[in-house]
């Protein structure tokens, strides 16, 4: 049964949140310190833990922080639960939203010389993603109760980045070849 108050990101939220708790902060973080499991812009990491709130499946509370007040979440009862029953549904191939792909498929119009300056960066940028998944994995003592969903999680991460760059040095040797 589907819960219409709840989207993939509200779950995202939610299982970011935890049973420690987190700040909207924190949640934002943890999910752009891998960035391929960011799926929302970064506002959303801040509006949808008080929406959650506001539904019952995040019990909002005040804390002392460094220069002021803020407000750390933790789940509910409902919040469990509904995650608990969300876990349960089929999951689905995910979507990819990947804008180098969406290059490559302007190089007729484009240009093959353009798109291979736009992909350029691209592997500075993998390098990048990957020292965001050892930063987080240095931080796994502090969660020995998600470690092993946490490695499995990077895992998918990484061969992900690997797939990326064979697929990269793929359109580079195409993209430098005479037609």
């Amino acid at each position: 049964m589907s819960n219409r108050e709840l989207t993939p990101f509200s779950y995202e939220v939610l299982a970011l949140v935890g049973r420690g708790g987190a700040s909207a902060y924190e949640v934002r973080q943890m999910a752009h310190r891998g960035r391929i499991f960011a799926w929302a812009g970064e506002s959303q990491y801040y509006t949808e833990p008080k929406r959650l709130a506001g539904l019952g499946y995040l019990e909002p509370r005040t804390e002392r922080g460094k220069t002021r007040p803020r407000v750390v979440y933790t789940l509910t009862q409902k919040g469990l639960d509904a995650l608990a029953a969300w876990a349960r549904t089929p999951a689905r191939f995910p979507s990819i939203r990947h804008e180098a792909l969406v290059r490559l498929l302007a190089a007729d119009l484009v240009g093959e010389e353009a798109v291979r300056e736009g992909l350029a960066a691209l592997r500075a940028d993998l390098d990048a993603v990957e020292a965001g998944f050892a930063e987080g994995l240095r931080g796994l003592e502090r969660l020995p109760h998600r470690r092993k969903y946490l490695e499995l999680g990077a895992r998918l991460g990484q061969g992900w980045l690997e797939l990326n760059r064979r697929w990269l040095d793929e359109v580079e040797r195409e993209l430098t070849s005479a037609p």
